[in-house]
This record gives structure tokens, C-alpha cells and sequence, in this order.
């Protein structure tokens, strides 16, 4: 998918390649938040 992703990159417009990278902004923003909701989780069972 990442791969598919990057190729399509490479060979699309300029809009396009910023699509792309606003994409994977997202899912790197999304995991962020997920790592540290868990964080946040597993320091709250401990109290």
C-alpha cells in the first residue's frame, strides 16, 4: 500500500504529490495520538 502510494507519488502532478504527503502527515498524526493515548492508558491501570 505505502509502496503504491510512493510510485504513484513519483509520477503524479504537483497536487498530487502533496495529496500524497498530506496523507501520510495524517497517518503519522494518527499514530501519534494513538501511542500516546496508550501511554496515557497503561499509566493510569498502575495508579
Amino acid at each position: 500500500m505505502i509502496g503504491e502510494l510512493l510510485h504513484g507519488m513519483a509520477q503524479s502532478t504537483t497536487q498530487g504529490f502533496i495529496g500524497v504527503s498530506l496523507i501520510f502527515v495524517y497517518l503519522a498524526w494518527i499514530v501519534s495520538i494513538a501511542m500516546i493515548r496508550i501511554k496515557e492508558t497503561k499509566q493510569e491501570e498502575h495508579h
